[in-house]
């Protein structure tokens, strides 16, 4: 068995997140054939990447578990994981009223990676192997793949799936003259990063979604007792959560609108007639989410454009919901006035003596209303910067270089084709280069929460299967 192990074909996984892992498990169920399968991650355990890494107790998967389906045929298997490992014993407070849990975002990083584990132990000629390792570049050679690493010991490979991180937050133009100051948090997400700030500093934070959220989750668990402005261009929050036992279903059997306007228009009215019928505006965002690909497809590149620009902010308040435990320290830090959030623009900052001088334009406001104050600390949670994804990584770029990839005519990540397949410069596709996770979402729509999120690795590994199968078919056939 170790030499078949050993002549088997390599897939290189870059990146063993959420979206690397699962792919990489998915493959290891799906494949025919031996397989080596290569996991480039440098982290201590696959499956976390940056959203499940998280180790601070405030944060919080923002779904309930008994929706965070991963296989259509068993919707309910994390919420049976974590009953069964006593998760809620041990965190009672991820148990909320309604009989829904939320628990804490690396308890879902644990059960991807004993998935991962136990697939790639089903079968002794399948092996998933982690390398701890960061990869820095990848080059075609001889038919393969290259792949340059931290380390430098190189991996060679057959096929490779490029399941990068996430970008960090790229800060505001104005903030990027104060990237080095130690009281300007870029990235929030570093471990510990929130917990090093006192609690009597005076917050601002950058952005009003789902990060914010978490961001003053985890100064309340720590007791902070400084005023803290948050802001947007639009002020929009991550709204919560509604569960009722009546499905809404329309966008999945009417012809999808064509504009992205008529979008808009088509959303708000469905909302109406639910309103009417007693239904929560959640039901229909959920039947939107549920037909995404169709909605995206039916919009030409211009309507996707338009989309992003004027609409995305909604979609995303609306879309990703906030957990109740954060939503609940969010609203009671804004009734008791500790939290401010605005819908604004930044006019100014700059660092004056010991602290950080904002000016703030409240937006609709005259010109010459603005909304100055000073802050001890600034938190950048604008999400992550898809727009130079390309040059900012350096796999990414060692192949865009080459001409071997492209980015999306949409800024949020990767030209692929549709089987998630790298578009070369000259827009050909290479049938051994393929993109797992949210960096294919120009072409597929929804790519950013679970179960879309889920099927496109799972669907990058059925396309893998398939080629090991072709390329082993042609090769018997030689003999």
């Amino acid at each position: 068995m170790t030499d078949i192990y050993q002549s088997s074909p390599v897939v290189a996984v870059i990146g063993g997140g959420f979206s690397g892992a699962f792919c990489a498990a998915e493959l290891a169920v799906k494949s025919s054939v031996p397989v080596r399968i290569h996991v480039i991650e440098p982290r201590a355990a696959l499956g976390a990447g940056v959203a499940y890494s998280a180790t601070d107790a405030a944060h919080r998967i923002n779904v309930p578990a008994a929706r965070m389906t991963l296989f259509p045929d068993h919707p309910a298997d994390f919420d049976r994981w974590i009953r069964e490992r006593g998760v809620l014993e041990d965190d009672a407070a991820a148990l909320w009223a309604d009989g829904h849990a939320y628990p804490r975002r690396e308890v879902f990083g644990r059960y991807i990676a004993e998935l991962v584990a136990r697939c790639g132990a089903t079968r002794p000629e399948i092996r998933i192997e982690h390398v701890r390792d960061a990869a820095r570049a990848v080059r075609r050679e001889a038919g393969g793949f290259v792949i340059e690493t931290a380390s430098g010991a190189p991996i060679t490979a057959d096929f490779v799936v490029l399941a990068v991180s996430h970008p960090p937050p790229a800060p505001p133009a104005m903030v990027a003259a104060l990237e080095n100051d130690p009281a300007v948090i870029v990235n929030p997400w570093v471990p510990g990063v929130l917990a090093a700030i006192p609690a009597a500093h005076d917050v601002l934070i950058i952005g009003t979604g789902l990060t914010m959220a978490d961001a003053v989750a985890a100064l309340a668990r720590r007791n902070h007792q400084g005023r803290i402005f948050a802001f947007s261009r639009r002020g929009q929050l991550s709204r919560g959560h509604a569960f009722v036992p009546t499905p809404f279903a329309w966008f999945g059997t009417n012809p999808p609108p064509r504009t992205a306007l008529a979008l808009s228009r088509c959303i708000r009215a469905r909302i109406a007639e639910a309103s009417v019928a007693g239904l929560p505006w959640q039901v229909v965002l959920d039947d939107v989410r549920a037909n995404a690909r169709k909605l995206w497809d039916a919009l030409d590149v211009t309507e996707k454009r338009r989309l992003l620009r004027h609409l995305r902010s909604f979609w995303d308040s609306h879309r990703y919901r906030v957990a109740p435990q954060v939503e609940q320290v969010v609203a009671a830090k804004r009734a008791d006035g500790s939290l401010r959030v605005m819908a604004a623009s930044l006019r100014h900052i700059a660092r004056q003596g010991g602290r950080i001088a904002v000016t703030l334009h409240p937006r609709q406001a005259p010109p010459s209303v603005l909304k100055s104050f000073e802050v001890d600390t600034v938190i950048v949670t604008t999400g992550p910067a898809h727009g130079g994804v390309v040059s900012g990584h350096p796999v990414l770029a060692s192949l865009a270089a080459a001409g071997a990839l492209r980015a999306d005519a949409l800024g949020l990540g990767i030209d692929v084709d549709e089987q998630s397949r790298v578009l070369r410069a000259d827009g050909t596709a290479d049938p051994a280069l393929y993109v797992a996770g949210p960096l294919a979402r120009a072409r597929f729509g929804e790519l950013m929460g679970l179960p879309q999120v889920a099927a496109q690795p799972s669907a990058v590994a059925a396309h893998i299967a398939g080629a090991l199968e072709t390329k082993r078919r042609e090769k018997a056939a030689l003999f």
